[in-house]
């Protein structure tokens, strides 16, 4: 159990967590959430070590191991990245080799039989301890950790420092999931993967298990991996059950309550005020006013989280293209003696949402460019439709910014005179507001320029959009901006990102990049991803001695009849080459859930009854609870309109036990609404 006890934390005059409380036991993981600078970084910090706060202690257990992983700036060097990686075993590797220092040395008939002895009682108990911590499957779990993140084989004999910065970060990952420390703290760990890898690191963190501590900016893997959510805002932490969209939901009504609240105090108060200002110098209600000076005194006013703004707007209006927008005919492209594509065929209609998916150096970003025409192929046709127009953000397209304009003036340069009201508002949606829009481009962060660029895409006219990682360094909040205008976007999309929910949310049809290929897929991802799963099902089940099978070819959708890629999956039965209809998909059994042993379902019954008993006796506290907070608000309502009727207060004696009656029912009520406020996030 790890417990902060009335922690502070503040920068200049700005305070971020003002006496919080709070605990997180082992084997929970917990999702961080807020605006940006509500400090989740620097929570995340203090947990690992690496700032004090201000007041207040953090209590972890002794002999509790953290892991913390940054969202950038580690760099490797010095070893390959296999030794790297197996780095995180050292304690096991130092007993690995005194085992063999152990070993030459038993071999040596010089040394002394007395010695000897001894010798083979600490070799015995090495390896004893060495098979208990499993040292033998050290590089068994390398490979496999390796291999989750999206690097191949060839890649292990390399040295570290030859790998790029997402690379290199991708090599820190890996060493902290070895090292299974007992908190293990995240601060964007998926910023720097892929679908693939992304997928794998959330089935790797649901069955971690110790305790996980995680910033993220992507929905579905919050959803995938958290079990709590913990909200970062107005100096304080909250807590709420569940992942991250049982998160949204409990969060509004919470929002909705505290609103009500707010109103309701409000009215009281004006009602004091009231009382007090009418009845200030009349020397026979002194008391009473005084008596009112002083509850309102007392009042703590009730403080409600700004409300998140949400921007919506749509593209600009642009011509109608034709009914082809892109047809790319045994298109080949190689960068030196490595071949990216070759005889790939591609053809993209009107209205298509296509999302390109494959592993980092698959030729997404190069499929992007040869569609967009920055780069043409090497060999082979490509064919653009009759009035299409084009929209490509690139990677590096925050580069490509003016850094001498301001930030409003890089919106404001190239946008269509209707869309120039909108600049500001789009602005705020995207984190600039305030002085910040004069903000010259030079100063502002890389995430910064980012978001900028994906700004200013909003405010072009086009029929055809193709967006190669728009969703990078974007929040929750600037992604829902993005969002939003893409899906009421009615021409054609071409995207790469690596955030699942994004993907879920747009795409119609995926393109799996990989292998020089680039096979389509009718469909959303959850049905590529099932394609695919039923594919490498099929391709278990045939002969070991595939290659007496006879060779045959598969007709892709908008492509030509080609072989399979090297290494690519083979087609599941009934299947026309890799195209998968949904009628297919739904008519195809689904996969038999996995079984459960005797003991694990016996855990599992009595965490259902003890969850149900717990559940039952909430429920009846709640159900008391509201009859009580019912029956005081009538009683309220019911003095209320004794209190309104004429001469009521003329008689100082007789009205007062009604109105301390009334005071004293207002707060039962909020004392009563704050049980049932706890027990409902609860």
């Amino acid at each position: 159990m790890i417990q902060l006890v009335s922690l502070s934390k503040s920068f200049g005059g700005r305070v971020l967590l003002d006496s919080v409380s709070w605990q997180i036991g082992d084997g929970e993981r917990v999702g961080l959430s807020g605006p940006n600078g509500a400090g989740k970084t620097t929570l995340l910090k203090m947990l690992a070590g690496f700032e004090e706060p201000d007041s207040g202690i953090i209590v972890k257990p002794a002999g509790l191991t953290v892991g913390y992983l940054p969202q950038d700036g580690l760099t490797h060097s010095g070893r390959t990245l296999h030794e790297e990686a197996s780095f995180a075993f050292k304690p096991l590797l130092d007993m690995r080799a005194e085992i063999a220092a152990l070993e030459d040395r038993l071999a040596d008939d010089a040394v002394h039989e007395s010695e000897h002895e001894a010798m083979l009682s600490r070799y015995s108990d090495l390896q004893e301890d060495f098979r208990r911590l499993e040292g033998y499957s050290i590089d068994l779990k390398v490979t496999t950790v390796l291999r989750g993140l999206g690097f191949t084989p060839e890649d292990v004999d390399k040295p570290t420092e030859t790998f790029s910065g997402g690379w290199q970060m991708r090599i820190a990952l890996a060493k902290l999931l070895l090292g299974r420390p007992g908190l293990l703290l995240l601060d964007e760990p998926t910023n720097h993967l892929d679908l693939d890898a992304r997928n794998w690191l959330e089935e790797y963190l649901s069955d971690y298990p110790h305790a996980v501590i995680l910033v993220s900016h992507d929905r579905f893997f919050l959803d995938a991996v958290a079990t709590r959510i913990t909200d970062i805002g107005l100096r304080k932490l909250t807590d709420y059950v569940g992942n991250y969209s049982d998160y949204l939901v409990e969060r509004e009504a919470r929002m909705e309550r505290l609103r009500q609240m707010k109103r309701d105090q409000d009215e009281e108060l004006e009602r004091m005020t009231a009382f007090i200002n009418r009845f200030r110098y009349q020397a026979t209600k002194a008391a009473q006013v005084q008596s009112r000076i002083k509850m309102r005194d007392k009042v703590v006013p009730i403080e409600i989280p700004p409300e998140r703004k949400r921007v919506h707007f749509t593209f600009p209006a642009s011509v109608k293209s034709g009914r082809t927008v892109f047809d790319l005919k045994n298109v080949r492209k190689a960068y030196g003696t490595r071949v990216v594509f070759d005889r790939v065929s591609v053809h993209i209609q009107r209205g298509d949402r296509i999302a390109l998916i494959g592993p980092n150096g698959a030729g997404k970003s190069t499929m992007m460019r040869m569609l967009s025409g920055v780069e043409p192929p090497d060999a082979g046709t490509r064919n653009e439709g009759h009035q299409v127009v084009i929209q490509y953000f690139a990677q590096d397209e925050a580069t490509r910014l003016d850094p001498t304009l301001t930030v409003y003036q890089t919106l404001a340069g190239d946008s269509p005179l209707h869309m120039v009201p909108n600049i500001r508002n789009i602005l705020g949606g995207f984190l600039f507001s305030g002085d910040d829009i004069e903000k010259p481009v030079r100063v502002l962060s890389g995430g910064e320029r980012t978001r900028l660029a994906v700004a200013r895409m909003l405010l072009r006219p086009s029929n055809t959009l193709l967006l190669d990682e728009p969703t990078n360094h974007l929040d929750l909040d600037s992604k829902d901006v993005l969002l939003d205008a893409l899906e009421d976007f009615d021409g054609t999309l071409i995207f790469v990102s690596h955030d699942r929910y994004f993907v879920d949310k747009l795409a119609t049809k995926v393109i799996d990049i990989g292998h020089g290929g680039a096979l389509l897929y009718p469909g959303n991802y959850e049905e590529y991803l099932w394609s695919r799963k039923q594919q490498a099902a099929a391709s278990s089940e045939l002969p070991a001695s595939s290659s007496q099978l006879p060779a045959s070819r598969s007709q892709v959708p908008g492509s030509s009849d080609r072989l399979p890629a090297p290494g690519s999956k083979l087609p599941a039965p009934g299947s026309q080459g890799t195209a998968r209809t949904s009628k297919s998909v739904a008519a195809e059994p689904a996969p038999p859930a996995p079984k459960v042993s005797y003991d694990d379902k016996k855990r599992q019954d009595a965490e259902t009854r003890r969850t149900r008993k717990n559940e039952g006796a909430r429920k009846r506290r709640i159900d008391e609870l509201e009859a009580r907070i019912a029956e005081r608000e009538r009683e309220v309502k019911e003095i209320e309109a004794a209190m309104s009727t004429p001469g009521f207060y003329d008689d100082r004696e007789a009205s007062k036990p009604v109105i301390d009656r009334h005071q004293a029912l207002m707060w039962e009520v909020g004392d009563l609404m704050g049980q049932w406020e706890t027990l409902q996030e609860e």
